[in-house]
């Protein structure tokens, strides 16, 4: 059973959020709901919960600030954000757990799952998304959660990313690899608008480490680290489009 604090300055969502809780997350207690973010940090300071559903916008203080002032992270952390296209673009990005408003029972259920297998949060995670969201900027950096703690990659330095069941291994450059806790699904959506291309079920490459492209029957790729990347017969079209090559 995980313990979860919810503070949203909208006293409908705050409900509405405890009752999708209890209907599709029984695993979830709620132990404490606000609409002040002051009542909320002193919640989480007394009552230490595994998880905290939190807002960003709220008077007074925002959600940034809240956490600020708890200063470090020993809970999983879930913004509850009514933001736009480009916003879902930063939370991806920073990889940080997030739900839009009016919140969807099943991505409800797939951000706590999310949150139960990363237990921590990097601080530099919400750095990275409160200077984006100021910016109104996709940072060329993408944080990357793995077993042991978070990276920070730029984004041309990765390679590719191969499916590993529910995870992606991330290959970037001088033979770094990372296991993410995230599906291919979901990183191509963090990645598709970067020059990245799914070209098969289980890969998602960087166009600009292609070091060729092997046409015929049984396509591949070969990239700048010389592995060899198949293509799926319905993706070719895509990548000679993308390349625009005659």
């Amino acid at each position: 059973m995980l313990k979860a604090i919810l503070i949203d300055d909208e006293p409908d969502c705050v409900r509405l959020l405890a009752h999708e809780l209890g209907a599709y997350c029984p695993h979830i207690q709620v132990i404490g709901q606000t609409t002040s973010s002051e009542d909320g940090l002193r919640l989480i300071q007394i009552l230490q919960p595994d998880v905290v559903f939190l807002d960003i916008e709220m008077p007074r203080m925002n959600g940034f600030q809240l956490l600020e002032k708890l200063g470090s992270i020993s809970f999983s952390l879930i913004f509850v954000t009514a933001y736009n296209e480009f916003a879902v673009k930063a939370f991806r990005f920073s990889a940080l757990d997030y739900l839009l408003k009016p919140i969807d029972s099943q991505d409800l259920q797939e951000a706590v799952r999310k949150a139960e297998r990363q237990q921590r949060v990097d601080v530099r995670q919400i750095d990275q998304l409160r200077h984006q969201l100021q910016s109104h900027r996709v940072s060329d950096k993408i944080a990357v959660p793995y077993q042991q703690g978070v990276i920070f990659l730029p984004v041309g330095e990765v390679l590719y990313c191969e499916s590993d069941s529910n995870y992606t291994k991330v290959i970037a450059t001088q033979n770094r690899s990372y296991l993410l806790t995230r599906t291919l699904r979901e990183v191509q959506e963090v990645l598709e608008e970067r020059n990245f291309l799914r070209v098969h079920r289980q890969y998602v490459v960087n166009l600009d480490h292609i070091k060729l492209f092997m046409k015929g029957e049984g396509a591949y790729l070969v990239m700048t680290n010389d592995v060899s990347i198949p293509v799926a017969r319905n993706q070719k079209d895509k990548l000679i489009q993308r390349f625009g090559w005659l």
